[in-house]
């Protein structure tokens, strides 16, 4: 099966909802996504295969050179498989064309490997304030 990634796709909250409530753990919430990210990101990239959204990566950005990965997100059973990969390299190759100069992202231990072996990103130092 053929898998298409489309820049700022056009998705359903409803799907949306779904695969983020599943890849995160946690309830189907009933959040408006797409005003969200019209309002907040310079993009996302929407991963579909047979019509189905199986993966999703949100790429805000401070208007300038800086954006950001949030969100990254596959369905279970295409884990492992270069879907999330694929989101992220889409996402820079966009974020570049925008003129961007620094992709960042944060994340918990365990996708360490993702991020720095499979996406190409490298450790910085950084900080974080829990609000």
């Amino acid at each position: 099966m053929t898998i298409e990634y489309e820049w700022r796709g056009d998705f359903d909250n409803a799907a949306l909802d779904a695969l983020h409530a599943e890849g995160f753990g946690h309830p189907v919430a009933r959040t408006d996504w797409r005003t969200r990210v019209e309002r907040h990101s310079l993009g996302w990239v929407c991963a579909w295969e047979d019509g189905c959204l199986i993966g999703f990566v949100n790429v805000l950005w401070d208007g300038g050179v800086h954006a950001f990965v949030l969100d990254t997100v596959v369905a279970e059973g295409r884990q492992g498989a270069g879907v999330g990969s694929e989101l992220v390299a889409t996402a820079a190759q966009e974020a570049r064309a925008a003129r961007c100069e620094w992709l960042h992202v944060d994340f918990e231990e365990h996708l360490r490997s993702f991020y720095f072996d499979a996406c190409g990103f490298r450790e910085t130092t950084a900080g974080l304030i829990a609000l």
